[in-house]
């Protein structure tokens, strides 16, 4: 009779483990998203960091608001890298600047769900001459992308073949003109070449973009064709269906050079 009741207790004891963990699988898998890119939180974030800055770093006593104003860049123009510095990333929150993809999938027993991946591991430039950007060239590195799951990340990394093909890259195809701006936010619509799994197209990027003190804040979204760049759908058994196209889109803080 022990041995039978140990055999009880041990088998229940198993059977709520096992439910535990499915449980905090299913949470993990109905998580919520990420918010999609916003220009609106991320001039905050540069904002927040630029108004503690200024309070460490103030100003000599003897310098005068004329000198103050002087010696802040008049000009847009110049070369703009991408900042590392400012704000930080996670799957959870990416303050700072990052690239990744948004895709809708049909879970098994769940229902639809927006899967979504990124990466910190961003580097790139931008330069502007005479109210034009005259050259964009930003690199991802999608080896290092995360989802809310470690085995979305796998099978992700493994579809955009991540060991041949780690690093996506986008360039802008021809000169764009500015719209003059007070500071307040513009939007433009930029064709450049987007490149995944080392095969390269043609793409239109939708851009929002406001200067913040001395930084450039943009974020961004085109929408791709997986087939297009040779990427498969990934597939598990909880996957009933997943699209075909997805919606890649990035958060980018620069600093002159």
């Amino acid at each position: 009779m022990p041995n039978r009741r140990a055999v009880i207790i041990t088998t229940t004891l198993l059977v709520v483990v096992i439910g535990t963990m499915a449980a905090y699988g299913v949470w993990r898998v109905l998580s919520d998203a990420p918010a999609e890119v916003s220009l609106d939180a991320a001039v905050a974030v540069v904002q927040e960091q630029e108004a503690s800055n200024n309070d460490v770093e103030n100003e000599p006593a003897d310098l005068d608001a004329d000198q103050a104003v002087a010696s802040q860049p008049l000009s847009q123009d110049g070369v703009w890298r991408v900042d590392s510095e400012t704000g930080s990333f996670s799957f959870e929150q990416s303050t700072g600047s990052f690239v990744g993809f948004r895709v809708k999938e049909e879970l098994a027993k769940i229902g639809a769900i927006t899967a979504v991946g990124r990466t910190g591991q961003v580097a790139g430039e931008l330069s502007i001459d005479e109210g034009k950007l005259q050259r964009v060239s930003i690199t991802a590195d999608l080896s290092s992308l995360v989802t809310n799951d470690s085995r979305r990340d796998r099978a992700a990394r493994h579809a955009l073949n991540v060991k041949e093909n780690p690093i996506s890259t986008f360039t802008l195809n021809q000169p764009l003109k500015l719209p003059e701006t007070d500071g307040s936010e513009v939007s433009l619509r930029a064709n450049g070449q987007l490149t995944v799994n080392g095969i390269s197209r043609d793409v239109v990027v939708a851009l929002r973009a406001q200067l913040v003190e001395n930084t450039i804040v943009v974020v961004g979204s085109t929408e791709v064709t997986f087939d297009d760049y040779d990427v498969a759908v990934p597939s598990a058994s909880i996957v009933v269906s997943a699209e075909d196209h997805g919606v890649v889109e990035f958060q980018l803080l620069f600093v002159r050079e």
